[in-house]
């Protein structure tokens, strides 16, 4: 049977129609995940870090479990008709909400979330929760998914991505979305790098004392990825945040310095009660 050209432009709309319904199925504001972040994360030392209200999120946990059902109700090829932006906004509130519903598996009585691991697997590698029709572990959504080379090709994630500990990078009061997370991400680093506690500059010894992270994760400051060329192009570019007095940071913004790394504090980054 031949279509007529009105059956035609019908069957395209219909097509479109759908496509349009099911890229609207998904909230991209990642309403609920927000709500949950603005109630439940206390900002500490300026803004430069947080702390988790895990409790607050335990008596809230039905509508963290809705979250994370919805984040688990979407296909490969949903996902994949998505733009880069929401692609990534999506995969990092998914790391860090199932990172704060691994954590309320064993809290209260929580030390550590290395502490939910074992001698044969670390809590990071367990696979708990399913994402685009998979099984996958936290260490999968972060390497194999995030940090796949050339798809997001974006070394800022390290200061979005959070592991529910002091030394990590804070988790944001607010969820990553696609029209901000640009913003969002410069500003995680900038938060990140403007902590004393885990980064700062002994001017004295001309030496940058800075977070483990960037000794783990060097390479992906390394490859030329959105401008970031090495650890001390990275640290040049974030002088102003990183440095406390003119004089050292124009010391940082030339390079060359020193770089130590300090050591990494695993402990739960919950409030203090």
């Amino acid at each position: 049977m031949q279509l007529t050209q009105q059956s035609r432009w019908l069957i395209v709309l219909t097509l479109l129609f759908m496509t349009s319904l099911a890229q609207a199925a998904f909230d991209h504001r990642h309403t609920a995940w927000n709500t949950l972040l603005n109630q439940h994360v206390v900002l500490i030392t300026q803004g430069h870090a947080s702390q988790v209200d895990y409790a607050g999120f335990k008596a809230d946990q039905a509508a963290l479990k809705s979250y994370l059902d919805r984040l688990s109700a979407v296909s490969e090829a949903e996902y994949r008709r998505w733009s880069k932006p929401q692609q990534l906004a999506f995969l990092i509130n998914a790391y860090n909400a199932f990172t704060v519903d691994l954590i309320l598996t064993r809290y209260p009585g929580l030390k550590s979330i290395k502490d939910l691991g074992s001698v044969f697997q670390s809590p990071w590698k367990k696979a708990f929760f399913t994402l685009l029709g998979q099984e996958r572990s936290l260490d999968h959504v972060e390497h194999d998914m995030i940090r796949a080379p050339g798809v997001f090709n974006e070394p800022r994630i390290h200061a979005a991505v959070n592991c529910a500990s002091i030394g990590c990078p804070m988790l944001r009061n607010e969820a990553f979305v696609a029209s901000t997370i640009e913003t969002q991400l410069d500003d995680s680093m900038r938060r990140f790098l403007a902590d004393r506690s885990r980064n700062r500059f002994d001017a004295a010894n001309k030496t940058l004392l800075v977070s483990k992270i960037f000794d783990w994760y060097q390479d992906d400051f390394a490859k030329g990825y959105q401008g970031f060329t090495s650890l001390n192009a990275t640290f040049a570019r974030y002088a102003d945040v990183l440095g406390d007095t003119p004089q050292t940071k124009d010391a940082i913004r030339k390079g060359g310095l020193n770089i130590r790394y300090l050591d990494y504090d695993w402990a739960l980054n919950a409030t203090q009660r």
